[in-house]
C-alpha cells in the first residue's frame, strides 16, 4: 500500500472561518465577547480562547464530535483553569482545522488525528501548530518527517467519529471507492461546495479528467442516487455534487487549447425536456481537451432549437443525451435536417437504453468510448 501525502491547498473557505483569528467570533455562550483581548496576570496580551461550542461553530461539526476527538485521540483544549469551562486556543484550533482538512482528503479520523497531533508543537511566536499556515492547510509532510496516510476505508466506527455526517439519519457509503471519492462524499454531505470543487480539481491535476470521473465523481453520485432511492431524500445534495462538478469541469473547457477554426463542430444537446447535463459538461471537458470542436448547447432543448443549431453550424455531429425514456424519443433525430456535409447522430445515455433507433443513429456508452469515437470521427471530417 503506497502512501500519498495531503495536497497542499490554495486559501479556501471549505470550513466556516478558516484562516480568521479568533477574535472575530462573535460572543461566547455566556455572552462574553469571544474577540475581546484580555490581560493575562503578567500584563502580556493573551490569544481569546473560544468555548466547545463556539468552536463546533466554527468548524461546521456537532460539540459531541470535538468531545470525542479530544477523548479518544487527545485534540481538546492545551489549557485549562480549574473550576472554569474549557476553552480552544489558537493553536488547538489549527490542529483541529487540520485534521478536518485531512477528513476531507479521505483520511480516516484515526489517520487525521495522528497527522494533526504530529504537526504541532505550536510555534511560540504565532500560536499556530509548525508547517500549518494561516489558512489552516496542510503543507506535505510537516511536522511529522514524511507524508500523512490516506490508504484504507473507514470503519462504521471510525465513520461516527466526525466524518460521519448525518442526513435522514444515514451516511453516504462508498465501500471500496477512492480516498479522494471518501473525501467528496463527506464534503458533499456536509454540502461543503468549495471543498467539492477543490478535491475534484486534484483529481484532474493528478489522474485526468477521465480517470476523475470514472473513480471519484461517478461512484459519489451513484451513492446519491441510491440513497434517494432509499430514503427519499438527498436531491440536493446530488444538485450539489452536479453543480460543484459542472464548473470545474467547465473551468477546464475554458482553459484548453482552441481547435483549428475550420473544424466542423460536434453539437452537446439535453434532449426536450431533459435537465441533466453533467455528463455532456464533462464529455466537453474532454473533447477540449483533445482539441475537438463542440458547442455546448445545454439541457433542455427545444427541437426548433436544435434544428437552428444544425443549420447555422453545419455540425460534424450531433450528440443527444436522455437520462430517462420520458425524454428519449427517436424521432427527434428524424426530425433533424439535412445538411451538406452531412453529420453523424448519436443517442448518448440510459434513457436510449431500450429505444428503436435506426442503424444509422450510434449509440455513445463509456467517457472513454464516446470521447475516443468523437475525436476519431472529428479527425476523418477535418481531414475531408
Amino acid at each position: 500500500m503506497t502512501t500519498q501525502p495531503v495536497p497542499e491547498q490554495a486559501p479556501d473557505r471549505s470550513v466556516p472561518g478558516r484562516g480568521e483569528r479568533a477574535a472575530r467570533i462573535g460572543a461566547d455562550e455566556h455572552g462574553t465577547p469571544e474577540g475581546r483581548m484580555r490581560d493575562t496576570p503578567s500584563g502580556v496580551v493573551d490569544t481569546p480562547r473560544l468555548t466547545v461550542a463556539a468552536v463546533a461553530r466554527r468548524l461546521g461539526v456537532a460539540p459531541a464530535t470535538l468531545r470525542t476527538w479530544d477523548r479518544r485521540y487527545g485534540l481538546g483544549p492545551s489549557a485549562h483553569t480549574p473550576g472554569a469551562h474549557r476553552r480552544y486556543g489558537a493553536a488547538d484550533i489549527a490542529r483541529l482545522e487540520l485534521m478536518q482538512q485531512a477528513l476531507l482528503q479521505g483520511a480516516t479520523p484515526a489517520e487525521a488525528a495522528r497527522h494533526a497531533l504530529a504537526a504541532t508543537p505550536p510555534d511560540a511566536g504565532t500560536g499556530r501548530p509548525v508547517g500549518v499556515p494561516g489558512t489552516g492547510t496542510v503543507e506535505p509532510g510537516a511536522g511529522d518527517g514524511g507524508p500523512l496516510l490516506l490508504a484504507g476505508h473507514p470503519t462504521d466506527d471510525e465513520l461516527d467519529l466526525g466524518a460521519r455526517v448525518r442526513v435522514g439519519g444515514r451516511v453516504l457509503r462508498l465501500p471500496g471507492a477512492s480516498r479522494r471519492a471518501r473525501g467528496v462524499g463527506r464534503a458533499a454531505l456536509s454540502m461543503d461546495a468549495p471543498a467539492v470543487r477543490r478535491l475534484v480539481d486534484e483529481g484532474i491535476e493528478a489522474d485526468g479528467l477521465t480517470r476523475t470521473w470514472n473513480d471519484v465523481v461517478r461512484p459519489v453520485l451513484c451513492a446519491v442516487a441510491e440513497r434517494w432511492e432509499s430514503t427519499g431524500a438527498g436531491v440536493e445534495i446530488e444538485h450539489l455534487v452536479s453543480e460543484a462538478v459542472t464548473a470545474v469541469y467547465g473551468a477546464r473547457s475554458l482553459a484548453a487549447a482552441r481547435p483549428a477554426p475550420e473544424a466542423r463542430p460536434i453539437l452537446l444537446a439535453g434532449s426536450p425536456g431533459e435537465w441533466h447535463h453533467l455528463p455532456l459538461a464533462v464529455l466537453g471537458a474532454v473533447l477540449a481537451e483533445r482539441r475537438v470542436a463542440y458547442r455546448p448547447l445545454g439541457p433542455n432543448l427545444p427541437l426548433d432549437a436544435l434544428v437552428a443549431a444544425v443549420r447555422r453550424t453545419a455540425p460534424a455531429a450531433v450528440v443527444l443525451w436522455a437520462q430517462g425514456p420520458a425524454t428519449a424519443d427517436p424521432g427527434l433525430f428524424a426530425a433533424l435536417p439535412r445538411t451538406r456535409p452531412r453529420f453523424r447522430s448519436f443517442a448518448a445515455g440510459p434513457g436510449w437504453a431500450d429505444a428503436a433507433l435506426p442503424a444509422r443513429i450510434g449509440r455513445l456508452g463509456s467517457l472513454t468510448s464516446a470521447a475516443d469515437e468523437l475525436t476519431d470521427l472529428a479527425s476523418i471530417t477535418h481531414k475531408n
